[in-house]
């Protein structure tokens, strides 16, 4: 259970990264957002309503799982938002 909420945390992490995510630098290098009401951040509404996670067997000792599972979102999105429209997607955030 533990692996299967890492794997859809980060999922809900790469969806935000293709849908709202950017961290923008001002003049000399500053970020310009500083909190959650000047930085979009995935709501539950916009979440998949189910997700599924299959886990593969291993024998070998467990590693780290919550990056995995962000890493590809954002070029699924993509590539369905290209299949959908017709359009390339050539950076993000989509929204």
């Amino acid at each position: 259970d533990i692996v299967r909420a890492q794997m859809e945390g980060g999922i809900g992490f790469g969806i935000n990264l293709a849908l709202h995510g950017g961290i923008t630098l001002a003049e000399g290098g500053h970020v310009e957002q500083s909190n959650f009401h000047d930085y979009p951040v995935l709501r539950l509404t916009e979440m998949p309503r189910s997700i599924e996670v299959h886990l593969v067997p291993s024998a070998l000792p467990p590693t780290g799982v919550g990056e995995p599972g962000s890493v590809p979102i954002a070029a699924a999105v993509a590539n369905a938002f290209a299949r959908l429209t017709g359009k390339a997607v050539r950076g993000l955030p989509l929204g």
